[in-house]
């Protein structure tokens, strides 16, 4: 019964997980990209560094800065370096191979290597232009060095695959420092924004469509190239993220998934007492109103005999009362069983074709004859199509809304009655020309119980329990029609309903 309620707390339930798998999952690779974007743009700047010191190049003040900041380690020798690590750097490759603290460092063997010696007595031997670890002696012993160096403060540019264009001012490339075959000529665009405004920093596609990162930076000197241009192919930072995005995506949808199924169990189980007590006052009202017919019945024919049997006139208006209060019960009994049977589900519909041009016409027939008594005429303007549907429970919608509009329309009055196909459906609409409705309360017509304002309702309306629309809507939505309401004050209210054709 609360099913519907259910599913909508299950679906805000995984919409919040799947906003915070989105946010976590997004943010990851919002890191993971800056991270290559930052380390791949430093790598470049710090080549461009050693390129810089290579042609003996006046170094511009950006790029010092980013030396003094991060300094480039070689970890494996054989490569040509024309700067001399510091002490300190030296310093710190001996610190990521031992640890400890430093008692002295200084240079040996014509300024080619640094002698670092360390509080626990031991003492490396570094390379003073590659960083490579030659030698480790501890009291006395030596060890074998190790492969490589780890530096968590240095970085080493070789291993970022640069590649170095040393450009003309016509974007020619002067020669091939580089091992390998050049994966592009030099990018114009990015030359002549250097040469105009000193360095020039994107991403391109090269025709190979691979993404290249690419720095270039205006020579100082007269003699030599007039720029450099260097560049990193990110395809496999790409790579790297399409892979991360792949399995961020793979694992938000399973993980949506197994929130939504938990989310499913949480709600039902949350649900359960309500649904349970939900059941228990449907049974209670079914039970009540099966056991409230009988007495019912017994007051009315009791009332009957003794109504048929009085002579006193005061006494025949009282039995009289009765009598008209017992219908009203019987028929509020009647009501509160049907809307009971509706939100059960145990409500059954006898489907059948209805043509709706005999059926609206005998129907006409019986509600003209009340509105003859009230001086309302009651008109059938068009009848045409043929509805789905069950019989009885079709009458009984329309005797609900006419019953309303004779309620509320005066003496002289019209209610008229129509029926047109629309589309797969047929609307049916009863319209009069009464005291109509404020807009403020036709949003809440169809809830249970209300009722307008007591300026709107006519002397003879106090038996009026609000639960007729109610009823009706649950029979057209069991039909699976819609309702609704327009309605002007002064002006009178059409009710209309549609219910699928036949």
């Amino acid at each position: 019964m609360l099913k519907p309620l259910r599913w909508q707390f299950t679906f805000l339930y995984t919409l919040a997980a799947v906003v915070i798998i989105v946010l976590v999952g997004g943010g990851a690779y919002t890191i993971v990209n800056r991270y290559f974007e930052q380390i791949t743009d430093l790598a470049l700047q710090h080549k461009m560094v050693h390129e810089f010191h290579s042609l003996n190049a006046p170094l511009p003040p950006e790029l010092a800065t980013a030396d003094m900041d991060w300094s480039v380690l070689r970890a494996e020798g054989g490569t040509n370096r024309t700067r001399r690590l510091t002490p300190e750097e030296a310093g710190r490759i001996a610190l990521a191979v031992r640890g400890g603290k430093i008692k002295s460092v200084k240079l040996k063997d014509a300024a080619n290597e640094y002698e670092v010696k360390l509080t626990d007595n031991s003492e490396i031997i570094i390379d003073a232009y590659s960083g490579k670890i030659l030698e480790i002696e501890i009291k006395g012993e030596h060890l074998n060095p190790p492969t490589t160096t780890l530096l968590s403060a240095a970085y080493d540019a070789e291993l970022a695959a640069i590649f170095v264009l040393p450009l003309d001012a016509q974007g020619r490339i002067l020669f091939n420092p580089n091992p390998a075959a050049l994966p592009m000529t030099a990018h114009q665009e990015a030359l002549a924004a250097a040469l105009r405004n000193g360095s020039d920093l994107r991403t391109i596609t090269t025709i190979n469509g691979e993404q290249v990162r690419l720095l270039t930076y205006r020579l100082t000197r007269p003699d030599g190239p007039a720029a450099l241009q260097l560049g990193r192919v990110i395809s496999d930072q790409n790579q790297v993220l399409y892979q991360l995005m792949t399995g961020l995506v793979s694992f938000g949808i399973f993980g949506a998934i197994l929130i939504g199924i938990a989310s499913w169990l949480l709600a039902g189980r949350a649900l359960r007492p309500a649904e349970e007590a939900w059941v228990r006052q449907l049974r209670f009202i079914s039970s009540a109103s099966h056991e409230l017919r009988a007495p019912l019945t017994l007051i009315r024919a009791s009332t009957e005999v003794a109504l048929r049997n009085a002579e006193d006139e005061d006494q025949r208006e009282l039995l009289t009362d009765v009598l008209t209060e017992s219908d009203h019960m019987r028929r509020l009994v009647d009501d509160l069983l049907t809307l009971s049977r509706l939100d059960s589900g145990a409500l059954t519909l006898q489907r059948q074709p209805i043509a709706l041009n005999d059926f609206l016409a005998d129907l006409h027939r019986h509600v003209s004859r009340l509105g003859e008594e009230q001086g309302i005429n009651v008109t059938l303007a068009r009848a045409e199509g043929t509805v789905l549907g069950d019989p009885n429970r079709l009458r009984q919608i329309l005797l609900i809304l006419i019953d309303n509009a004779l309620r509320y329309t005066p003496t002289g009055g019209t209610i008229t009655i129509t029926a047109e196909p629309v589309g797969k459906q047929v609307r049916i609409g009863v319209r009069d020309t009464g005291c109509g409705i404020p807009t403020q309360h036709l949003p809440y017509l169809f809830e249970r119980f209300y009722r307008v304002d007591q300026a709107r309702n006519r002397s003879n309306n106090t038996n009026n329990a609000g639960l007729g629309l109610s009823i009706a809507k649950g029979l057209v939505e069991a039909h699976g029609g819609t309702i609704g309401i327009e309605s002007e004050v002064n002006q009178g209210t059409l009710v209309w309903f549609t219910i699928p054709a036949a």
